[in-house]
């Protein structure tokens, strides 16, 4: 039996010549798409480029203006500072003394058994009740003087006198920078009559009447003109009361046209708080002790102010250890 000889088998895609087409059509396609997708891309950045704006300004920033010198700087933002209030002028806030010369008649030194003599005014009360019974609450002698017109004067007025505190009539002066610098409304001015002049006066004394006697509230300009300052101490001698001079200026008129007119008068010999803190103020205490040692007397001023109550109430009961006697201003007072 002879066997039939078995012929290789053969590539159906050779025989038909089909599969080699399809590979080509495959291969083209493939390179048709990377064609178009590579000009499709340049067409959509050109498009992008040309809707941006040709010269876009370059934002300026602290580093590129430390980098390049000509590089343009913004101009600074300009900043607004606060309005500064004028500060009060000096000349009511003297703390020197007089001329001697000015001194008529000269200070007098009292027997005082030994120990030095301080009275301690504080100026410009009226206003608080609580300051008066703060005030008082040290439990030593002091004084008040007191602007008339402010919300609470009688009734301080009437505080003081029950605890035996001596009141002055706190005067409102005009200061050299006056009207720049506020005066009270029922204050005394240069410009007024002598008529004038002495109504005020006179309503002052209406609402203290429990006044001894009285002291100026600045005045640097009032007190340095005789004629006005004769008009107000005649006053206070026709009502019994003395003068305490604040020498709120190296100039002032008080002391001589008091010892003209005979109306007893004293003077200030150191303010206490200029700047308000406790170590400022125990300074001008010791050199108000200083000088009622040297002198026998002293007569210091001070305010109203949160420190400076807190202060005195822990100081001023320790001057009896010192050898000064707190006493009352009327003790001080020089008689013509």
């Amino acid at each position: 039996m002879s066997l039939k000889q078995s012929s290789p088998r053969a590539n159906r895609f050779k025989k038909n010549g089909k599969g080699g087409f399809v590979l080509a059509v495959f291969l083209v396609a493939i390179c048709l798409l990377m064609i178009g997708g590579y000009w499709l891309h340049r067409y959509q950045q050109h498009a992008i480029q040309a809707q941006k704006p040709k010269h876009v300004p370059q934002q300026i920033t602290p580093q590129s203006v430390h980098s390049s010198a000509t590089k343009p700087v913004p101009p600074p933002v300009a900043v607004v500072k606060p309005v500064e209030q004028p500060k009060p002028a000096q000349s009511d806030y003297y703390t020197g003394d007089i001329h001697p010369n000015q001194l008529v008649p000269p200070p007098v030194q009292r027997p005082s058994a030994g120990k030095a003599e301080l009275a301690i005014i504080v100026d410009d009360m009226g206003s608080s009740l609580a300051e008066a019974r703060s005030l008082a609450g040290i439990r030593v002698p002091i004084n008040f003087a007191i602007i008339p017109g402010l919300k609470h004067d009688r009734a301080v007025a009437t505080y003081a006198t029950e605890q035996g505190i001596e009141i002055l009539v706190h005067m409102p002066m005009q200061p050299k920078e006056y009207p720049q610098r506020r005066l009270e409304s029922n204050g005394l001015l240069l410009e007024q009559s002598d008529e004038e002049l002495r109504n005020r006066m006179l309503s002052y004394l209406q609402i203290l009447p429990q006044a001894v006697g009285a002291n100026n509230h600045m005045g640097s300009g009032f007190t340095e003109h005789s004629d006005k300052m004769r008009i107000v101490l005649q006053v206070l001698k026709e009502n019994g009361l003395f003068y305490i001079d604040s020498i709120t200026t190296p100039k002032t008129t008080g002391l001589k046209v008091a010892a003209e007119l005979k109306v007893s008068s004293a003077k200030r010999d150191v303010f206490l708080d200029n700047e308000q803190n406790e170590g400022y103020i125990r300074g001008q205490l010791d050199q108000a002790v200083v000088r009622a040692r040297k002198n026998g007397r002293a007569i210091a001023i001070c305010h109203p102010h949160p420190i400076t109550i807190a202060t005195l109430a822990k100081a001023l009961p320790e001057l009896q250890s010192k050898g000064v006697k707190l006493v009352k201003i009327t003790r001080l007072v020089i008689a013509p």
